[in-house]
């Protein structure tokens, strides 16, 4: 089993910066890859960014590209969000995920899951 915890979220201004840290613990040797997805109230689940742990290869979803960073920690066996120029559109319950496998953008590909945390952007 893998666990995973997330945190960071909180309230913002629009053009704020926020960060936001998943832990793994348990069987994190399992582990190939790792993302981050978001839902908004009333809307489905939404890829975000993923990372591969054995080279840090990256995939960003178009919404965010060029706003948002992933990377990891690998001693920590941590992953990080690194969200810039917040939008209100930005607002969701931010998941972290891992799985066994390279970086996917469904969530039907990933194996662990987050409790979420919470990010709000007001205008």
């Amino acid at each position: 089993q893998v666990q995973l915890v997330e945190s960071g979220g909180g309230l913002v201004q629009a053009g704020d910066s926020l960060r936001l840290a998943c832990a793994a613990s348990g069987r994190t040797f399992s582990i190939y890859s790792m993302a981050w997805f978001r839902q908004a109230p009333g809307k489905e689940q939404d890829f975000v960014a993923a990372i591969n742990w054995p080279d840090s290869s990256t995939n960003y979803a178009d919404s965010v590209k060029g706003r948002f960073t992933i990377s990891r920690h690998s001693a920590e066996n941590a992953v990080y969000l690194q969200m810039n120029s917040l939008k209100p559109e930005d607002t969701a319950v931010y998941y972290c995920a891992a799985s066994f496998g390279s970086i996917g953008v469904k969530p039907y590909l990933y194996h662990y899951w987050g409790q979420g945390t919470q990010v709000t952007v007001s205008s």
